[in-house]
């Protein structure tokens, strides 16, 4: 079950967040997203054996940041390796469904300080498996959000 305690993604860019006065939620958020990032590293060296993944990888990580900012930091390395034959079209198409704000300076790329680095293979793998837990998860919450509640009825 998802957690309320975790800490929101922050969705603008760095020039957005200075804009608005928000350059502490952005930092926090971008500061997270990168902890998020180097999870699902440790997570992906940890649990993969050289030809499979551990069931619950992603269920870690998941734990630790919640589905949302987990989706988010996937989907921003999957969307900056669009290129990257190796990660399913399916997990493409999905990443694309998550808004990620360009965030580039005349420097640098910021989305790039929290793309996954791990085999694109074995990323592709903790992917579908964070997808499966979350559809999961969703329509367990859908399924207990249309039971009727039981308040002040008695059973016989």
């Amino acid at each position: 079950m998802e957690n309320k305690n975790f800490l929101p993604v922050y969705p603008y860019s760095f020039a957005e967040a200075k804009r608005l006065d928000e350059l502490d939620r952005w930092k926090e958020s971008h500061k997270e997203n990168i902890s998020c990032k180097k999870s699902i590293e440790e997570a992906i060296r940890n649990g993969f054996d050289g030809m499979h993944l551990q069931q619950d990888c992603a269920a870690e990580v998941v734990s630790q940041f919640g589905y949302h900012r987990t989706a988010y930091v996937l989907a921003n390395s999957l969307q900056c390796k669009e290129y990257d034959g190796r990660f399913s079209r399916d997990n493409h198409a999905w990443a694309k469904t998550v808004s990620i704000a360009p965030d580039q300076s005349s420097y640098s790329n910021r989305n790039l300080d929290f793309a996954v680095d791990s085999h694109p293979a074995v990323l592709d793998g903790f992917v579908n498996q964070y997808r499966r837990d979350a559809q999961s998860h969703e329509m367990q919450a859908q399924t207990e959000a249309s039971q009727p509640a039981m308040g002040g009825m008695t059973m016989q």
